[in-house]
């Protein structure tokens, strides 16, 4: 209760100085690049710091149970959208063999027969609809659960009104969701499948070899947008300005990518979890994969929210305590500290007549007479 009173006066202070903090947010750097060597180090140090006193590996762990809760839907919606404009069979056993080439087969072991069992399903037109309406809901509560670890990493509490945030979460996961199909879907024209369908587009020859190239830093960059909309668009604080490219999401894009490459690399070499867990070995292998995926996540939300309090202490700001960014709404942030007084009022009320029956009695704590 003494933190959520505590994150409560700090959510309102800093909307009290929204206009202060936009006075000195004027010389502050404008780009990462401009913060001093020193700035830099301090980042990634207190970045790491923050990441275990906010309790990141256990945000990571509610994150990865919304995961699971999302990857059905999601998977239903993506094979049903493929049937429509190929035969989902060929093009999602393509699918699964590239990722399988990419180090990610072992991973993939618990969703694939889920995955193939959808490409054979005759029920395209309802699994569709189906499938886009649970994605969409079921994703948007991991991007739900995603704000709420934001805010745990801004030290701010949520001050959005319902009516107002969880539409705004949808729209983000609409257009996060339509994002992640293009970037499925460009996994899948490569090689064989991208002759033909250029080809009958009359893009074939030079183009199709310029793209097997290109699709790959395409890829990247829409990755990396993902996860720049999921840092910008989530916690309840106003950012100077969107960026593209966010520092933290390359951070954590290449914490990711370092964390599967050594965690395949320890399940195909040393790993014994076929013996161990048996016909759950996959379901298990596939749980950590997604575990070590949001820990980067939150680890590279940590970087960009101390990148944000380097760009603070730059412009004379004091953030050496706490991030001065000003919240996108503090309205529900007033009405918790105002539920949290009354609760207080209460219990004080109750220790009072406590109090006052022990004196009358004769009796204080512990068989004394006196008060509290």
């Amino acid at each position: 209760m003494t933190d959520q009173r505590h994150d409560a006066r700090q959510t309102a202070a800093r909307a009290e100085n929204a206009s202060e903090f936009r006075a000195a947010d004027d010389h502050a750097p404008d780009s990462p690049t401009d913060l001093p060597k020193a700035s830099w180090k301090a980042t990634l140090k207190r970045a790491v710091s923050e990441f275990g006193s906010d309790g990141g590996t256990d945000l990571a762990a509610a994150l990865t149970y919304y995961s699971v809760l999302s990857m059905f839907p999601m998977l239903i919606a993506f094979v049903s959208v493929i049937g429509l404009f190929s035969d989902p069979v060929k093009t999602v056993n393509t699918l699964l063999d590239l990722l399988d080439q990419m180090g990610a087969g072992k991973q993939l072991e618990a969703v694939r027969p889920v995955v193939e069992s959808l490409a054979r399903s005759d029920a395209a037109g309802f699994a569709l609809v189906l499938g886009l309406l649970g994605a969409l809901w079921a994703a948007s509560n991991y991007v739900n659960a995603f704000s709420r670890a934001m805010n745990t990493v801004y030290e701010v509490q949520e001050g959005r009104p319902v009516w107002k945030l969880r539409p705004w979460l949808l729209l983000l996961t609409f257009v996060i969701l339509v994002m992640i199909v293009l970037v499925a879907l460009s996994l899948v024209l490569s090689g064989s499948v991208s002759d033909v369908i250029f080809g009958a587009l009359g893009l074939g020859g030079v183009f199709t070899s310029v793209w097997n190239i290109a699709k790959w830093p395409v890829m990247f960059a829409v990755v990396v947008l993902i996860v720049a909309l999921l840092y910008w668009g989530t916690p309840n604080v106003r950012p100077p300005r969107f960026r593209w490219i966010s520092p933290g999401a390359v951070v954590a894009i290449v914490v990711w990518a370092l964390a599967s490459a050594g965690f395949g690399f320890y399940v195909s070499r040393f790993g014994s979890y076929n013996e161990t867990y048996g016909a759950l070995a996959g379901v298990i292998v596939m749980l950590l994969w997604l575990w070590l995926t949001n820990v980067a996540l939150v680890f590279g939300a940590e970087f960009d929210a101390e990148l944000e309090r380097a760009r603070e202490l730059a412009a004379g700001l004091p953030a050496e305590e706490e991030i001065q960014l000003p919240p996108r709404d503090a309205r529900g942030t007033e009405k918790k500290a105002a539920k949290s007084a009354e609760l207080v009022r209460e219990a004080r009320e109750l220790r009072m007549r406590a109090a006052a029956r022990l004196r009358s009695s004769g009796r204080g704590p512990r068989g004394q007479s006196g008060d509290f």
